[in-house]
């Protein structure tokens, strides 16, 4: 009788020496192959210049019956912004959905596999899609203004991005919905649920602010400019006003929740089996 040799393995499993840059472009594949990436973005995209042009054409078709006091609050960066409501919806579900679904599928087993130290991917992520969204929705935020104040012109209360105040809240806007993205990614990675993320995401950005209302009037003076739909109203107002925070309080307020968010999920993600 004879024996077959077999043909030595030429698999080497994964010391843990995984270049970061790897990573990056692992996870930039992964961004840019799947479908819901480019429709989600596509709808916050539309989003935030089409509700930005539909609420401008409705103040230019009712501007002569509006009162005098309206008209002085009126603040033309504000409404050009008015898509952002909706915008980051579908910029948070997104981050939910990029690491949501590999927990849905088990995609993160293969993940993790090949990348050992686990944390790499979690910052990969962050880092890719935080990048892809910022330009997005810089570009997407500029041109939301600049269409409303074409619209606007037409009963000369339109603005000019020079003026005071205007360019930082147009990317103070485009900073939000990149907060809100990547505070989507880190809830995905602490709740590993989608569905869970979700509505933890709509609970905090939209529910939360109207349960507001509920609570005694000095007490919500003074928890209600601390919330994130709060200081992302401030970040995006030309001219804040007394019962908000500074802008770059809101800044720093917003990088402290995303933070101590990214901070969770990346020891629950080291810790935890998958």
């Amino acid at each position: 009788m004879t024996t077959t040799e077999s043909a030595p393995s030429t698999y080497a499993p994964p010391t843990g020496n995984v270049r970061f840059a790897g990573v990056l472009a692992s996870e930039w594949t992964k961004l840019r192959s799947l479908r819901s990436t480019v429709w989600s973005l596509i709808a916050a995209v539309g989003m935030l210049i089409g509700f930005g042009l539909l609420f401008s054409w409705g103040i230019v078709s009712r501007w002569d019956r509006i009162g005098a006091r309206e008209r002085l609050n009126f603040d033309p960066t504000r409404i050009s912004l008015g898509g952002v409501f909706l915008a980051q919806l579908a910029i948070g579900v997104l981050g939910v959905l990029l690491i949501g679904g590999e927990f849905s599928t088990g995609m993160i087993r293969s993940s993790l596999a090949a990348v050992p130290k686990r944390l790499p991917v979690l910052w990969a992520k962050a880092f890719v899609f935080g990048g892809v969204a910022l330009v997005l929705m810089t570009v997407a935020s500029l041109a939301a203004f600049e269409v409303a104040q074409v619209v606007l012109s037409g009963k000369g209360v339109q603005t000019t991005i020079g003026a005071d105040g205007v360019l930082r809240a147009v990317l103070g806007a485009a900073f939000f919905l990149t907060w809100v993205g990547l505070f989507g990614l880190a809830l995905g990675t602490i709740l590993r649920n989608s569905a869970a993320a979700i509505s933890t995401l709509v609970g905090v950005l939209l529910v939360v602010p109207i349960l507001m209302n509920f609570l005694p009037s000095d007490w919500r003076e003074h928890v209600e400019r601390w919330l994130p739909s709060s200081a992302g109203s401030a970040l995006m107002a030309a001219h804040p006003t007394d019962a908000q925070l500074t802008p770059g309080n809101a800044a720093v307020m917003l990088a402290v929740y995303l933070a101590i968010s990214l901070l969770m999920a990346a020891v629950l993600l080291r810790t935890r089996d998958v």
